[in-house]
């Protein structure tokens, strides 16, 4: 038996996050799964009634218990500083050491893709952007602050072992991939000379032991533009946090947007975390109007990080269903309300997951 820890969060998180489970209860019984879905209250209205993010011994009963986590989305406006959300979100990814931060960018229909002539043979690519390091290790502080002599730092914090293993997973997933077998490294060495020059050698080094995998290099400003210019060079892009995040959601424009967009945070044979990625948007909490597919495809890779690759497929192929019939909230032009369209996928599954 497998245990998926559900961390609806805040705003929308919670509504996203149910039509997630349903997909999942419905195949848990079709298919006769071997997974138990266990609700966890992480969020904000738990740290505004006990000022408690994770509990005492949450991480420790996710690393030994629990193979997966599902999570919904963290942030309220009764929490201004976000200081929950730090705790949540972040503490998970850190102390779990979930080092590999995964975006797919597909495309699941042409309508959808804002490139003129572009369809979905040309948008199909993984990122994978370094999840534990960087900028975002919160090395740094402010000196003499609120005066006119103000110094803020913040370091960007690079190891060979988080490069090298985060390039290593690239080269790993494009062999696993149909077609291009490509692998595209993304970082600013021309400005940041040492933190980069690491990325630099590495890559080449380990693209050493990788004969049959084509390996490339790009700043990420170049990047950026040929990603917009010509999506179809890339296959496997690998970046550290910060690059990793700003071109993670240029590739959910290329692909439909955030509401459609998947990640997986991973620690390669150990418990990892499942979230859409369009935060906890508190000015449409409630209303119906999320849309639910980023959480659903995100449970898509939740099944298949933990082995159900039939049963991940078959949730993918709903969600493109779903969208080719324009089912739909209207993110993605549709008129249809977060439960519509969560329960119409879910009929899909249900009824493949019977064949």
């Amino acid at each position: 038996m497998k245990k998926i820890a559900i961390v609806p969060g805040d705003g929308i998180g919670i509504e996203v996050t149910r039509e997630a489970v349903a997909v999942l209860e419905t195949l848990r019984k079709r298919r006769h799964l071997l997974i138990e879905l266990v609700p966890f209250d992480w969020g904000a209205e738990r740290w505004l009634r006990d000022r408690v993010g994770l509990p005492a011994g949450a991480l420790d009963e996710l690393r030994s218990d629990f193979a997966a986590v599902l999570f919904g989305a963290v942030g309220d406006p009764r929490v201004p500083d976000m200081a929950h959300g730090r705790e949540i979100l972040l503490g998970m990814r850190f102390q779990l050491d979930l080092f590999v931060n995964l975006r797919p960018v597909r495309l699941l229909n042409d309508r959808l893709c804002p490139l003129k002539g572009r369809t979905g043979s040309d948008v199909d690519m993984v990122i994978l952007r370094e999840n534990t390091e960087g900028v975002y290790a919160d090395m740094g502080g402010i000196f003499k602050k609120d005066t006119p002599d103000e110094i803020a730092i913040n370091e960007d914090i690079n190891t060979r072992k988080g490069v090298e293993r985060i390039i290593r997973a690239a080269f790993e997933l494009a062999r696993k991939r149909d077609g291009k077998k490509r692998v595209c490294m993304s970082d600013k060495a021309n400005a940041m000379r040492f933190a980069h020059d690491l990325w630099q050698r590495t890559f080449r080094e380990v693209a050493r032991e990788y004969a049959d995998i084509e390996a490339s290099h790009l700043y990420v400003d170049v990047m950026a533009m040929e990603m917009v210019r010509n999506p179809a060079r890339f296959d496997v892009v690998v970046t550290n946090n910060l690059f990793g995040d700003i071109l993670s959601d240029l590739g959910a424009g290329l692909a439909g947007g955030l509401g459609v967009a998947a990640s997986g945070n991973i620690n390669p044979g150990q418990c990892s975390l499942f979230e859409p990625v369009h935060g906890s948007a508190p000015d449409i909490a409630g209303k119906g109007v999320a849309n639910p597919m980023g959480s659903i495809l995100s449970a898509a890779l939740l099944l298949d990080h933990i082995g159900f690759h039939s049963e991940a497929q078959l949730v993918e192929k709903a969600v493109e269903k779903a969208v080719a019939e324009h089912m739909t909230t209207r993110d993605l032009g549709g008129t249809h309300s977060t439960e519509e369209v969560g329960k119409f996928i879910r009929g899909l599954v249900d009824e493949a997951a019977r064949g």
